[in-house]
């Protein structure tokens, strides 16, 4: 596959990305349809982008160890910060540039676990929307019992450049040390912008700004700035934590300021009289290693089976042949939600389910909702049914009956024989007794 040298795009491929930037340009509707240049595209799926919340399990589980409320709230502000390098910055470090990722197909899975001295970490991530497209994602250690779980669209827009809002949130449950009652915090998203695709060499940028609200009455603030045409340094951010009721962004118990992508340091109170805590470099946080079953083991469902023959095309900078089998793929879940629609009845999610407004958590979770509101978020687009289908939670009643095959599709429904050979879409199964998921 072509490479992005210098920040420049490849003399072979100017023309190609010169169309596709006109193209961005003049297009209304969801940018994730259009067809990019061979050396942009991505073999990784969007679905896979949840792991990037865990990859630091040594600052994911340090919160459950500290008994101090407003420490451990400042400990659960540390990971996030540590976590925007992995999500936000690690590819176009690894391969360049921001590369554009594959589109999951409705009920596409990726499964993983990171296995170290902190004892297993469990990643589950299933697209349960496709209209609007949704993934979800929950990771669990069990040995510090801790959760994170949460749910996320995309909406792309273009303006200058591509601009990306994150519509859903994250939430964390950890137990603190010595108690039996769950501590949550309620994270929301930020918005995205990519910079530099003049030169096609595209990176992310954050805008705006995000909370972390918890229900031991902690708030975090991260407010982000980027580089301007004068001054300033990509990737910038400062963060305030308070007290509801006993302080305020101006007024905090700790704050933080620095590069998320670089170095950022971690202080006592705010502004000159600030003590300063600790100063990290997120890139000296030893990240675990996430194991992944073997392609050929995993489910037809799974990430990284499904678009195994579309990736070694992109690889192979065979666009004919990515066009082939990406097309293959769809053109099946096109038909079978043809299908379900003509015998009424809705894809059935492996692991995740409508949340439930009566349990414990959820009532939790909309007390946090207040509190974000009360921040001047009326317009919060953080709970937004109709717009991620639903509002998604981890079922552990469905996991625990979770079995391969996950699917009686199988194959079939990603428009293949059990040959490898493309099946007729008409010939796509269904599963009859299926349920509403």
């Amino acid at each position: 596959m072509p490479e992005v040298e210098g920040g420049a795009v490849p003399s072979q491929s100017k023309g190609s990305w010169s169309s596709f930037l006109k193209s961005i340009a003049s297009f209304n509707g969801d940018l994730s349809s259009l067809t990019a240049p061979a050396f942009i595209l991505s073999t990784q799926s969007l679905v896979e982008f949840s792991a990037y919340w865990a990859e630091n399990t040594s600052l994911f589980v340090a919160p459950t160890q500290e008994r101090d409320p407003a420490k451990r709230a400042l400990l659960v502000l540390k990971w996030l910060l540590n976590t925007l390098k992995q999500q936000y910055c690690s590819r176009s470090e690894k391969l360049g540039s921001e590369k554009k990722p594959l589109n999951p197909f409705l009920g596409e899975l990726f499964l993983g676990s990171w296995d170290d001295e902190f004892g297993q970490t469990r990643l589950v991530s299933e697209q349960v929307s496709h209209h609007p497209p949704v993934t979800a994602y929950c990771i669990t250690n069990d040995k510090y019992r801790i959760r994170l779980q949460g749910y996320n669209g995309q909406k792309a827009s273009f303006s200058r450049t591509i601009h990306v809002k994150q519509i859903g949130h994250a939430l964390l449950t950890l137990y603190p040390p010595g108690s039996d009652k769950p501590e949550t915090y309620l994270i929301t998203l930020p918005a995205l912008h990519i910079e530099n695709l003049i030169y096609g060499a595209p990176f992310v940028e954050l805008g705006k700004f995000i909370h972390i609200v918890s229900s031991s009455g902690y708030i975090s603030k991260i407010d982000f700035a980027g580089r301007g045409w004068l001054s300033g340094k990509k990737n910038s951010f400062t963060a305030a934590l308070w007290k509801e009721g006993e302080g305020s962004e101006k007024n905090p118990i700790f704050s933080a300021d620095g590069q998320w992508s670089e170095t950022f340091t971690l202080k006592e109170g705010e502004g000159k009289r600030a003590k300063e805590i600790a100063t990290f470099t997120p890139s000296d946080v030893k990240l675990a290693k996430l194991n992944v079953a073997p392609t050929e083991e995993q489910d037809v469902f799974e990430s990284r089976r499904a678009w195994s023959n579309v990736a070694r095309s992109i690889e192979k900078g065979d666009m004919d042949a990515t066009s082939h089998f990406k097309s293959r793929i769809e053109n099946a879940q096109r038909a079978l939600r043809k299908k379900e629609q003509d015998e009424k009845r809705e894809w059935e999610r492996v692991f995740f389910s409508q949340a439930n407004p009566k349990d414990e958590l959820e009532v939790t979770f909309q007390n946090l909702v207040k509190v974000i509101t009360n921040q001047g978020l009326s317009s919060w687009e953080g709970i937004a049914p109709d717009k991620t289908a639903g509002v998604w939670r981890f079922d552990d009643q469905k996991a625990d009956r979770a079995k391969k095959p996950f699917h009686q599709e199988g194959l079939l429904a990603l428009g293949e024989n059990p040959d490898g050979t493309s099946a007729p879409v008409s010939r796509v199964s269904t599963n009859q007794n299926a349920k509403a998921g």
